[in-house]
């Protein structure tokens, strides 16, 4: 199911991008032959500022965002679906404990989602043994568990580092060309360069407004992953508590 989610997720965002950008290419073959308009909104400047960046580097910068976005979204979807009521759980495994044991627990573990309660029924597993065999298995499956919250975030602070990164060569390679209009035409013309200035800088605007957005998703999701990772070291001492009781 998760799996599912992600891959609709994705789906839909690469869709939405393709729309984009075909209302990017008719709003540029629109503004040729319409009048030019007093106050644009906002949107439609960003659109036509896009395309006036060019297709080479203004597209890597596009992709970047795209696939960022991809990330982001499979990742905040997985992380909601691994959120768990840790005091709900938490009560419900102490209950069975108390009244069905070890096993009566465990099948409370097994019909509830997310981190915590595979960690629980790792521990609760070992509980047959000793408690330090217990103990040592929640926290081996804890890191575990934390590998799997943390996977592909690398990928995305990967994409917020190259999409400036890409901005700025784009702007040296605009300024270099700008340069080698003024050495092959021998004098300093503003007109002559404006141009190759103007798509220097907009591929830098462009790398950072995307480097911006995937930030604050990728704030937003190393937030949850912490948030996670609390309730599951909570939790971890809890179940632990709860064992050593039931032996008593």
């Amino acid at each position: 199911m998760k799996k599912l989610f992600s891959i609709l997720a994705m789906t839909g965002l690469f869709v939405l991008s393709t729309n984009t950008v075909n209302a990017m290419t008719t709003a540029a073959t629109m503004m040729q032959d319409a009048p030019a308009e007093e106050a644009k909104p906002f949107v439609q400047t960003l659109k036509e500022m896009f395309i006036q960046g060019g297709p080479s580097f203004m597209g890597i910068v596009l992709l970047c965002l795209i696939l960022g976005l991809a990330v982001a979204i499979e990742r905040i979807i997985y992380l909601n679906m691994a959120s768990t009521n840790t005091s709900k759980l938490k009560t419900q495994v102490e209950d069975a404990l108390a009244s069905g044991g070890v096993e009566a627990a465990k099948e409370v573990c097994r019909n509830t989602k997310g981190p915590v309660a595979s960690i629980f029924y790792q521990g609760l597993d070992r509980a047959g043994e000793d408690i330090e065999s217990a103990e040592k298995a929640v926290v081996s499956y804890g890191g575990v568990q934390m590998g799997q919250l943390e996977k592909n975030v690398s990928w995305l602070s990967l994409f917020i580092a190259i999409a400036p990164m890409l901005g700025f060569m784009g702007t040296v390679i605009g300024m270099i060309q700008a340069f080698q209009k003024i050495a092959a035409v021998g004098n300093l013309s503003a007109s002559l360069i404006a141009g190759d200035i103007q798509v220097a800088l907009l591929t830098t605007v462009f790398g950072l407004i995307t480097a911006i957005i995937l930030q604050i998703f990728y704030n937003y999701i190393i937030a949850k992953i912490d948030s996670i990772v609390n309730d599951m070291e909570d939790s971890s001492i809890s179940l632990i508590d709860m064992l050593v009781d039931h032996k008593k």
